[in-house]
């Protein structure tokens, strides 16, 4: 099952919103080409199973006509104050077979500021300590044929295909999987999970010869899996994982991962959705009636931001920095919690009074820890915190020393809006609020009859996001980036004394 496509069911509109009458904006994206690394012999082996390609007597002997030097474009054209667009590659739902990258490669994402001090790679994950064994859920705990009302063999005609195991980029262990396919097209399906896993790895983790041998269409394993798939023929099958094993500890070994891992200046938007979903899949998506248990006209309304949407956020809305604080005042089940831990590697913080969420969140925690670390990825500190944002403890502190505060306050009631206002009054200057409905009013001036409102200490810009963005809703909306800045008070003081 796909990254939230449970909550996107019917019964999960909690918080609709308008449709807005947007006209889309096409977004150019500078894509930094792949770092090249040089083949280890066992990549030249690899690469050595690849027939190289004929040039035409065209290619040959015909000279390339230069093409005409792109004109650069001015950097400052648009006003600051233009909403931001998402760049995405689609404008789908999240789910498994959006994450289908297959033989396409990987578009890395120009940072103009990378975080000089950000550590990817995990240490701990490539020491082999403790043997590289730890707590995880695995695939077959969640996918078996211990309930054949669910699932049924994968291999029907070949009874030893029962179980395979897979191997992830760090030296940890591999990953249990059960050959079966789900009765129900929704449920998880073990064989998809084994081939994006395999993809995924493929297009970030691995030199870029190696990677484009491996996705050789007529002799790539990629290839060779899919059509034992279809083939159902199990034993080729199991000797195809056997196969992927086998050339990841190599790559494992000879530092080829750990350099690819080096030379990220980020984690990637798929690989990041990759992870999450596996997580999610794994703890929330078993157990998702447990979010069902909502009241209507209430601020315990659930609903989700979806991970693209908060990587605009992070990266392009707010510029985090590992080193800086993240707080997110209504986390739920933790997604965006943990999606800050990760893409940026900061100090990420959540608060939830809702119980069901609140186990789920902690369930996925656990998860998260032991899947970066099959992933070989480092992630900042986790915190998660129970209980009303407005008078947790914890929250309380860490909400006076924060850099970005999230508030999903879509369904909130005014009420509650204006509180939070009031706790934003605790916030360091510069500190940066982003919700979804705006904590200043529309047309707001300051006057001698509202200076002492702390909404006139956050200054607020509106920005758009489109579909794909929030998990009730497939319309376009608005949301807000607040700044604290006190210093607009001060001004209409020195003016009106």
């Amino acid at each position: 099952m796909g990254f939230f496509d449970s909550i996107q069911k019917p019964g999960f509109k909690a918080a609709q919103t308008k449709n807005a009458h947007i006209q889309k904006e096409v977004v150019k994206t500078t894509i930094d080409p792949r770092k090249t690394q040089s083949p280890t012999p066992f990549a030249q082996r690899l690469l050595n199973r690849v027939p190289p390609k004929k040039k035409s007597p065209k290619q040959n002997n015909t000279k390339a006509t230069p093409s005409p030097r792109p004109q650069p474009q001015n950097p400052r054209k648009r006003a600051a104050s233009t909403p931001q667009r998402l760049e995405s590659d689609s404008d789908g739902d999240v789910s498994d077979e959006n994450l289908d990258i297959g033989s396409k490669r990987v578009r890395r994402s120009s940072n103009p500021e990378p975080d000089l001090d950000r550590q990817i790679r995990s240490r701990r994950a490539f020491s082999g300590e403790d043997g590289g064994q730890f707590h995880m859920i695995h695939a077959a705990e969640i996918a078996s044929l211990s309930t054949p009302s669910k699932y049924s063999p994968a291999f029907p005609n070949d009874p030893n295909a029962i179980e395979v195991q897979l191997q992830y980029p760090s030296a940890s262990q591999r990953e249990k999987y059960e050959l079966v396919v789900p009765s129900n097209t929704d449920d998880f399906k073990p064989l998809e999970d084994i081939r994006v896993a395999m993809e995924t790895i493929i297009e970030h983790y691995l030199p870029s010869a190696a990677a484009a041998a491996m996705q050789n269409d007529s002799t790539g394993l990629i290839r060779r899996i899919k059509r034992a798939m279809e083939r159902r023929a199990g034993h080729e099958y199991m000797d195809f994982v056997q196969e992927w094993n086998e050339t990841l500890v190599e790559f494992q070994k000879d530092g080829t991962i750990s350099k690819a891992i080096d030379s990220w200046k980020s984690i990637e938007l798929k690989l990041l959705e990759r992870i999450l979903t596996q997580t999610y899949s794994r703890t929330v998506s078993p157990r998702v009636d447990e979010l069902k248990k909502y009241q209507n006209g209430t601020d315990d309304v659930y609903g989700e931001l979806m991970p693209r949407f908060i990587s605009m956020i992070l990266k392009k809305d707010t510029k985090m920095k590992s080193n800086q604080i993240f707080v997110d005042l209504g986390s739920g089940v933790g997604n965006c919690v943990l999606q800050a831990a990760l893409e940026i590697g900061c100090e990420s913080w959540g608060c939830e009074k809702m119980e069901g969420a609140c186990g789920l969140a902690q369930l996925q925690e656990q998860e998260f820890n032991a899947r970066c670390r099959l992933w070989g990825l480092s992630v900042g500190d986790i915190n998660l915190e129970r209980g009303d944002f407005l008078s947790n403890p914890a929250i309380l502190k860490v909400i006076q020393k924060a850099d970005v505060v999230l508030v999903n306050n879509q369904a909130f009631t005014p009420k509650l809006n204006e509180d939070l206002t009031n706790l934003f009054l605790d916030l360091k200057e510069g500190a940066k609020v982003v919700s979804l409905r705006s904590f200043v009013p529309h047309g707001n001036k300051i006057s001698q009859s509202n200076v002492h409102a702390a909404y006139n200490r956050l200054s607020v810009v509106e920005k758009e996001y489109f579909s794909g963005c929030v998990s009730w809703t497939n319309a376009p909306g608005t949301y807000y980036v607040s700044t604290k800045d006190s210093s607009m008070v001060k001004a209409f003081y020195e003016k009106h004394p």
